[in-house]
């Protein structure tokens, strides 16, 4: 008896930590939803609907429909691919320039301002030029996510390398550490945190870089952002808001999945403050 009693109140305890999980986010969906219905049926004449269609003609047309639903999955695995891959490069171009950055203050001050400068830069001012450098294909999208993600992992990664406790720094001195093994087995680890941080930053921005660079360069197969362009200009407005849903949820999906592998590589050892 005791033990059923105790795999009941497991079962509860997971049951409201569920609730308590899912329970806000999808309040403010049916909000939103209810405030999109307000909009569309009691602010928009019905000759202006098409600005904002009601929910249930986005997900009939969008997604109910399998041959508009279908071409919105292709452009979305173009997309992927696009911004999967300026993502890995992203990655491992920050956290090279970060690990270079953090053993040697002259490299810092060498490097740095100019990846400031970089992400100040208006992504859009520079997309004709790397269409006249590298063509209008794969490659001119995939450049432009690297140089959308590339800030925040630079950034995160720095910080976390240089954010590592003094006293275990002593340590490691007491046991005379070279500077490798510091870096190895006490520096990365103890950045590891920030570094899933700039991840889960960066695997956004890279489905914004991917639809960015789909909006300009239209040869080879066609992405979320081409697609998006499409039907705006033909005024399929379901269908468009169908497109915008797939890539954020898109984005939503990388973003979970680098919390989910933060999680799995550093939740053994790192527990963030909670809130009371």
């Amino acid at each position: 008896m005791r033990a059923a009693r105790a795999a009941r109140a497991v079962r509860a305890v997971r049951a409201v930590r569920a609730v308590r999980r899912a329970g806000p986010p999808l309040v403010v969906l049916a909000v939103v939803i209810g405030i999109w219905y307000a909009v569309t049926y009691l602010a928009l004449a019905p000759r202006r609907r098409f600005l904002l269609p009601p929910p249930h003609e986005v997900v009939t047309d969008g997604f109910g429909d399998w041959t508009t639903f279908h071409e919105t999955l292709v452009a979305l695995g173009a997309t992927a691919k696009v911004a999967l891959v300026g993502l890995a490069i992203a990655a491992a171009l920050g956290m090279v320039f970060a690990v270079l950055m953090s053993q040697a203050g002259w490299i810092e001050r060498s490097f740095y301002p100019w990846a400031v400068a970089l992400q100040t830069i208006p992504i859009l001012a520079i997309v004709p030029l790397i269409g006249f450098w590298l063509g209008y294909g794969f490659w001119s999208r995939t450049v432009v996510c690297v140089l959308v993600a590339l800030f925040p992992i630079i950034t995160n990664t720095l910080f976390g390398l240089q954010s590592t406790d003094a006293g275990q720094h002593d340590l490691f001195t007491l046991r005379q550490a070279g500077r490798w093994a510091r870096l190895v087995y006490l520096e990365v680890p103890s950045a590891l945190p920030a570094v899933f941080t700039g991840l889960r930053i960066s695997a956004g921005l890279s489905v914004i870089g991917a639809i960015v660079g789909d909006f300009f360069f239209r040869q080879g197969q066609r992405g979320l952002g081409s697609l998006i362009d499409d039907y705006t200009q033909r005024l399929q407005s379901a269908p468009l808001f169908a497109a915008i849903m797939v890539s954020a949820l898109f984005g939503l999906a990388l973003f979970w999945l680098f919390g989910l592998a933060a999680r799995l590589a550093i939740g053994s050892w790192h527990t963030p403050r909670r809130r009371s």
